[in-house]
């Protein structure tokens, strides 16, 4: 399927019916693994890494050649309860400086060779406070999800998905707290350098959402729809979208994951062609990676989002299929095997 599902119900009948690894790709890179000139699993999670990533790109001996980042960005109307440290307009600061070059995802997607699409979604009209109604109606819900469906390139090998939104820290603790329990306390961090009593508002803010939309929290889609952002939505949309190209992707800190855990939820096993990137600074980042199954790559103490620690840990990806696939075999070495 090339165009995005005409509606939403398309949209959830799609997540009952993807694409698995080609398993004969998967083995070929297993076989090969074992004849390379190294001691058994002497490369430890690099070995499986790339045998993971020869499976869904259908490629026994595979390379990484046009790994794609996309900059998400979204406005939340529930930054006006006061849980960020900054201002709403930052947002649309932050995307002037992503398209001059300026950012820290810019450098990195630069250093990986990835090419960085920045898409901003409705910046001039926020979502609406999810402690008033539900952030995005369903039309506006539909669209976010079909503009992260269509920003995936269909050349891609790779994919990383990053976003920017004042405010997101919240919309992304309350699809937490909401489809894995917890409350507010639970799932609420810093975010961009809030303090002790800003924490506490924080929750209580994701406490009051939870109360109202105490009628959609058994439907993950809602879920989403209720409490997060255009960006988050469209997050979850090139997620889905790549599972069907086969493309793998990285996933990157909090607010990344909280996007596409609602999927998860729906159709457990649909996040199998993703890992985590890396675990953020974040606090609650560790624990929604735990409930997912996912072991991250890097753990740098980041929480910057932008995709930045997904974008970092191409390099890591890289390096386990360019020893996957560039390594000789035994025999081709003329190494004994012993």
């Amino acid at each position: 399927m090339t165009e995005f599902p005409h509606d939403l119900a398309a949209f959830r009948a799609l997540l009952k019916d993807l694409p698995d690894p080609d398993e004969d790709a998967r083995k070929n890179a297993e076989i090969r693994n074992g004849q390379l000139t190294k001691p058994p699993g002497a490369l430890g999670r690099l070995e499986t890494l790339a045998i993971w990533y020869a499976g869904w790109r259908g490629e026994g001996r595979p390379d990484v050649k046009a790994p794609q980042v996309i900059v998400f960005a979204g406005n939340h109307g529930v930054a006006s309860r006061g849980v960020s440290a900054f201002p709403a307009e930052v947002t649309s600061q932050m995307v002037a400086n992503f398209r001059a070059g300026g950012g820290a995802v810019n450098q990195l997607a630069l250093m990986a060779g990835a090419r960085l699409d920045i898409h901003e979604l409705e910046l001039d009209r926020p979502t609406v406070d999810f402690t008033i109604g539900p952030a995005m109606s369903a039309r506006e819900f539909a669209l976010s999800l079909a503009a992260g469906w269509k920003s995936v390139s269909s050349d891609a090998d790779l994919l990383v998905v990053g976003e920017m939104g004042i405010g997101n820290t919240t919309s992304a603790a309350a699809i937490c707290a909401a489809l894995l329990g917890g409350g507010g306390s639970r799932w609420v961090g810093r975010g961009t350098g809030m303090d002790d009593s800003g924490l506490r508002l924080k929750a209580g803010v994701v406490d009051e959402g939870l109360v109202l939309h105490a009628g959609s929290l058994g439907d993950p889609l809602e879920v989403l729809r209720c409490f997060g952002g255009r960006e988050l939505a469209a997050m979850a949309g090139a997620v889905l979208r790549s599972r069907l190209l086969r493309i793998p992707v990285i996933l990157d800190g909090f607010i990344c994951t909280a996007a596409a855990l609602p999927l998860e939820r729906v159709a457990p096993g649909v996040l199998d062609h993703c890992v985590a990137g890396h675990v953020s600074a974040e606090a609650p980042h560790a624990a929604l990676l735990e409930a997912l199954g996912k072991d991250p790559l890097l753990s740098l103490g980041m929480r910057l989002g932008e995709g930045s620690g997904a974008a970092l840990a191409i390099g890591i990806l890289r390096g386990a299929v360019a020893c996957h696939s560039g390594m000789a075999t035994f025999t081709e070495a003329g190494v004994s095997e012993g």
